[in-house]
């Protein structure tokens, strides 16, 4: 997921570098190496900017006019799109700004999938909250792709909590919304 204005940063933040590239590089390239059957981008605002950072990936770019809805809506929209032309038994959503979030960690999401139990593997953060990245089975594609607003899937999340499997980061994981929220990221020295 990669559509949001970044209003909050005043400029496209899926574009500011982290690990001598992007944001929205380093994600492409973590979810790369799990060797999906297939990586989708969903974009809205500043498509025009970002689709020529990332053209050049093994990703398939989709657009998303509603964008300014929310994530939900552009969850919503990249599962209709994979129900639509794709076989799969599951999707995992990951964000561009969260890039302390590692390979390592989204392999270890994969491992606990079953695809015969209907499963939601999501992150369990500090606060107890869950969130993405989150595995979705196929049996929840339907709900999926009629989220709507700016809870993203969460709102499965809380529904199905008591089927949820939750995984932990190591590290204190957190979005890059904002100016401040990048110096912190920078502050991690992993730059």
């Amino acid at each position: 997921m990669a559509a949001g204005s970044s209003s909050r940063m005043g400029a496209p933040k899926q574009l500011l570098s982290w690990k001598n590239t992007t944001l929205i590089e380093n994600a492409i390239t973590n979810v790369l190496q799990l060797e999906p059957l297939k990586s989708i981008v969903v974009l809205g605002a500043n498509s025009e900017q970002i689709i020529p950072k990332i053209e050049a990936y093994p990703v398939e770019i989709i657009h998303n006019s509603s964008w300014d809805s929310g994530l939900g809506n552009s969850i919503a929209y990249g599962v209709r799109h994979i129900k639509k032309n794709y076989e799969v038994d599951a999707v995992l959503v990951i964000l561009a700004d969260q890039p302390l979030i590692e390979t390592s960690y989204l392999k270890e999401m994969i491992t606990l999938f079953d695809v015969n139990k209907n499963q939601i593997i999501a992150t369990q953060y500090q606060n107890e909250k869950l969130g993405v990245p989150a595995l979705f089975d196929k049996s929840y594609f339907e709900e999926l792709s009629t989220i709507d607003g700016d809870k993203g899937a969460k709102i499965l999340l809380e529904e199905y909590v008591k089927s949820v499997i939750t995984t932990q980061l190591a590290a204190n994981v957190f979005d890059v919304d904002t100016e401040e929220d990048y110096n912190k990221l920078k502050s991690f020295n992993h730059q």
